[in-house]
């Protein structure tokens, strides 16, 4: 099947040009990982370093893995939460439909798992999709949120134009086809979610009370407008579009990224 969701917003597969290499496999590390029972699924995590606790959570099709150019400078002054979301990566999910608020709240439960109340939290993609809903939906449980990558909804306002072709255009050579290897009924559950959703609306982020940090890549896949609205409407917010930058801000940037989240992070 092809995998044309693969370059949509919230494909986090790290191209091999920006990879770092590491002697940790980062999302195949038996050491550090383990599955939880969550909400049905079974919930792959990885956990490292010590510190205040810091949950990373990836985008559409990616796994643990898109986080190896973040996870060992966090890991110096966080505990790292690095989790596969359902339906990706090592994480089990049987059902034939996905949501974002589904997600969400399988990073609340997780956190109550862990016996964490409160984490920061760092989310890529649909990842930063996440982040805002858990912060929207468990205010108490987020002390502060940076989304990079993220979408409010699916169109061409949100997403380029040229995205946003393509999605439709793959949607209708699709749309009848019959999937029937478990893989492809799992691509195509996820390229729908991207497809269908989120839908958040610009006066629902005022629910959002911590301290967010929005981020965007001068030329991402989402524009730079629609990531300057998520900023102006989630109160206090900062705004972040990094130059020379597209989707992929905390690979292409992981630098500057790092030490700028964790600035943000740290107590004022």
């Amino acid at each position: 099947m092809q995998k044309v969701y693969y370059c949509l917003i919230a494909l986090l597969i790290v191209l091999p040009a920006y990879s770092q290499q590491t002697a940790i496999q980062y999302g195949n590390n038996a050491t550090a990982g383990k599955y939880y029972s969550i909400r049905g699924i079974k919930m792959y995590c990885e956990i490292y370093g010590s510190g205040e606790p810091l949950l990373m959570i990836h985008g559409n099709g990616g796994s643990i893995s898109s986080f190896e150019n973040n996870i060992p400078f966090f890991a110096k002054k966080y505990t790292v939460i690095a989790v596969d979301s359902r339906a990706q990566g090592k994480s089990t999910d049987a059902n034939d439909s996905l949501s974002f608020e589904m997600m969400a709240d399988d990073f609340a439960v997780l956190l109550d798992s862990l016996h964490i109340t409160s984490a920061y939290v760092l989310g890529w993609s649909d990842g930063g999709i996440n982040a805002l809903l858990l912060a929207m939906r468990y205010p108490g449980k987020i002390r502060k949120l940076a989304s990079t990558g993220a979408n409010l909804w699916p169109d061409s306002t949100a997403l380029t134009p040229s995205l946003w072709k393509e999605m439709n255009a793959y949607y209708d050579t699709s749309f009848n086809k019959k999937f029937t290897v478990a893989k492809e009924k799992n691509d195509w559950k996820l390229f729908m979610l991207d497809f269908k959703q989120p839908h958040i609306s610009l006066p629902a982020l005022q629910a959002i009370k911590c301290p967010a940090l929005i981020i965007g890549g001068d030329h991402d896949l989402i524009p730079v407008q629609h990531t300057t609205v998520i900023a102006q409407n989630i109160p206090g917010s900062v705004l972040w579009i990094v130059a020379n930058s597209g989707h992929a801000t905390l690979i292409e940037h992981k630098d500057e990224f790092n030490k700028r989240v964790d600035e943000f992070f740290s107590p004022q």
